[in-house]
């Protein structure tokens, strides 16, 4: 048995086995499309792991969050830039809104929203509660313009959010699938034969 603590979580075969999509058997990256975004992603840290659950979702694929994360992580574009406080809080998602704390800080710290009324907002866009969103996009443009960003692009901004606060999924949650996952394909690229007979 391999206690969690004694495994290294930047071994190279197990990150070459997830680069190549050969994650059949393997926890949560097993589908057809989680395959080929790893073979797009080309994940080279845990982080990447973590990130893979939380974009893997009907809201950051359908809002190409996914090819952003993707694009500027192997180089090929850069990190979108919205204002100062917000490049900060994304720039460990390569400037993708990916989990629910980046949401609540960028509300909190951008927009002026207390930490619990940003939770609450998140709520609220999920269970599409148009009254309490709309109070809370009047609090959050009339935040962040006074942080500086103008008042269409905090509209915009909030727009985005929407978007992604009925899919976004949280990082805690989202890192403890990923140790299962990454525990799951160390075992799969050092021990292939008694992984498969297990798996069988």
């Amino acid at each position: 048995e391999i206690a969690p603590a004694s495994l290294p979580l930047d071994d190279p075969e197990t990150f070459a086995l997830l680069q190549r999509g050969e994650t059949r058997g393997v926890f949560q990256l097993e589908s057809s499309g989680m395959r080929d975004l790893l073979t797009k992603m080309k994940p080279d840290c845990f982080n990447d792991i973590i990130a893979t659950s939380a974009l893997y979702r009907p809201g950051p694929l359908e809002g190409g969050m996914v090819m952003t994360y993707v694009d500027v992580k192997n180089g090929r574009q850069r990190a979108p830039t919205v204002h100062p406080i917000v490049d900060e809080i994304l720039v460990e998602t390569y400037g993708v809104m990916v989990y629910q704390e980046q949401v609540m800080r960028i509300l909190n710290r951008l927009g002026g929203i207390e930490l619990s009324s940003a939770y609450r907002c998140i709520k609220a866009i999920g269970k599409k509660k148009l009254k309490i969103i709309a109070d809370f996009r009047h609090q959050f443009v009339e935040g962040a313009q006074q942080q500086g960003l103008a008042g269409d692009k905090a509209e915009e901004l909030f727009g985005m959010i929407e978007k992604f606060a009925g899919y976004g999924f949280n990082k805690s949650h989202s890192t403890a699938y990923a140790l299962i996952a990454y525990m799951t394909a160390y075992l799969k690229a050092h021990y292939p034969v008694e992984f498969m007979a297990a798996l069988l």
